[in-house]
């Protein structure tokens, strides 16, 4: 089983409408700066990421989350072919956000055509066009898996989560409700998996105020990609 050694990061909402960002290229766990200000810090919206490469290098840029204003955004997966396709789809971005492609990862440039594509009007159609676009470069010069994609994203009030596939393994996605809250992680936290839902292939869920709503990421009106 790969151990995700390959950087980790956390980006939380507090008194700002936007998020505060600490990553680094070490472990998550031997690094004690992250111990230490997890003991101070308080904020009822976080985002953790802990990194497994599938291919780009280990660097704080590379390291999820990524944010830019108020947004948040971090995502398991890849892109089939990414190597080949990189320089098409930084062309995907435009130039007032490409400024902000700091590192050199496929997560990275998802999040940001996303952006493009109006994440703050509309965050669910923005993320499944920028997935169908990508995923559809990744078809026509790529290799397969062409798209696997588990992620979530947030602008501090609700946070988003979707998981797809353009295969049958998209990557897992699971959530629990406490009275104080709500988490989604990618694995279950504990043995008592009965207590967790698994977010279906294909699905997302919106997270806000301690609720929970469930939804079709991909609709009937939207084109298939078989």
């Amino acid at each position: 089983m790969p151990v995700n050694a390959d950087g980790f990061g956390v980006a939380w909402y507090g008194d700002q409408d936007t998020p505060c960002l600490y990553k680094d290229v070490r472990p998550a766990w031997s690094d004690p700066n992250l111990l230490q200000i997890a003991r101070h810090i308080r904020s009822g919206h976080f985002l953790a990421h802990v990194r497994a490469s599938t291919g780009t290098a280990t660097t704080r840029d590379n390291c999820h989350p990524f944010t830019h204003q108020r947004w948040s955004f971090m995502h398991n997966g890849q892109v089939g072919g990414y190597g080949k396709l990189r320089r098409r789809l930084d062309n995907m971005i435009p130039d007032d956000l490409f400024h902000n492609r700091t590192g050199g990862t496929d997560s990275e440039c998802l999040f940001l055509v996303a952006l493009a594509y109006g994440l703050d009007r509309n965050p669910r159609a923005a993320m499944v066009r920028a997935i169908f676009e990508v995923e559809a470069l990744s078809r026509t010069a790529g290799s397969a898996p062409h798209m696997r994609f588990a992620a979530g994203w947030s602008d501090g009030k609700t946070l988003y989560a979707a998981r797809y596939a353009s295969d049958r393994f998209a990557p897992t996605l699971y959530y629990r409700v406490y009275d104080t809250g709500v988490m989604v992680v990618s694995e279950p936290l504990d043995e008592a998996r009965d207590c967790w839902q698994e977010v279906p292939q294909g699905h997302m869920i919106e997270v806000r105020d301690g609720k929970v709503r469930q939804m079709t990421f991909l609709s009937d009106e939207e084109p298939a990609i078989a």
